[in-house]
């Protein structure tokens, strides 16, 4: 099994758009490059995603490669197939670590989602998702306005459908 992204953090961005990849987050990379080895730069994939996205998305190797399968086992022509081609291969760009640990983010993709001197991580499974500090805030609240009431004390994971009840 992929080791996941936990965790999220937020990072100075420098005047040429580079940000450190948090070592925990570069571990996760560089364990789901299959072509990665010590002394190699690893490698991602970026999904900068529709117009209405105010973040983007940074794939392991593995994770994206899932995708494409996905996508290329859909009805060729077919509608979803035709959107998901073109967020995550129209919108989206390959990408490596440097020899520093970081990455260098395009001044377009900065200026989609209104990076300027600090970038927010956050980890989403087999990907991160990267926000201005400011645009995060706004999605976490409206998130948590979407949640169903709790009683005192419930917990969260009670959301998760039970195992073997898919469908139920």
């Amino acid at each position: 099994m992929a080791r996941r992204f936990r965790g999220s953090e937020e990072v100075k961005v420098d005047a040429k758009g580079r940000v450190s990849i948090p070592a925990k987050f570069r571990r996760v990379f560089e364990s789901c490059d299959p072509e990665w080895e010590t002394g190699k730069r690893p490698q991602m994939v970026i999904v900068f995603g529709t117009a209405s996205w105010k973040h983007i998305q940074l794939f392991t190797m593995q994770a994206i490669e899932e995708i494409d399968d996905q996508i290329a086992a859909l009805p060729r022509g077919s509608a979803a197939r035709n959107l998901l081609e073109n967020i995550y291969h129209g919108h989206a760009e390959e990408a490596e670590i440097d020899g520093d640990g970081r990455l260098v983010l395009p001044q377009k993709l900065r200026e989609k989602i209104g990076l300027s001197d600090s970038a927010f991580f956050i980890a989403a499974g087999d990907y991160l998702k990267v926000w201005s500090p400011q645009s995060y805030r706004e999605e976490e609240r409206e998130l948590e306005s979407r949640v169903p009431e709790f009683e005192p004390g419930a917990d969260p994971l009670s959301l998760l459908t039970p195992s073997g009840a898919e469908g139920a």
